[in-house]
């Protein structure tokens, strides 16, 4: 299942999470955003129990998009315990998101 982040629970659920997180940095204006959220749903049930799979919409998460220095979208960052391990900019594959995550778990 993923998570819906914003300003306020981003800190509690990726930053301060003991684990491997996915974060999809998407705007629903966003073509390739729009492509890439069926992938994010897929992975979020084969990563089940392993990874935390989330999205936080850019246009409602302002702090988080500067923050992150996200600049085009979709960017979808992987953090490890908190930091930020791999970024992966545009629309990637299904194959290529697994295998940036599963070399982090």
């Amino acid at each position: 299942m993923e998570i819906h982040l914003n300003d306020s629970n981003f800190d509690q659920e990726v930053l301060k999470y003991s684990g491997v997180a996915l974060v999809d940095f998407w705007a629903p204006w966003c073509g390739p955003c729009r492509m890439l959220g069926p992938v994010i749903e897929e992975i979020a049930k084969e990563y089940e129990g392993k990874a935390k799979i989330c999205k936080i919409n850019t246009d409602e998460a302002p702090e988080q998009s500067g923050k992150f220095q996200i600049s085009s979208i979709p960017t979808v960052i992987i953090f490890k315990n908190g930091t930020p391990e791999v970024t992966l900019n545009g629309l990637q594959s299904k194959e290529e998101i697994k295998k940036q995550l599963d070399a982090l778990l």
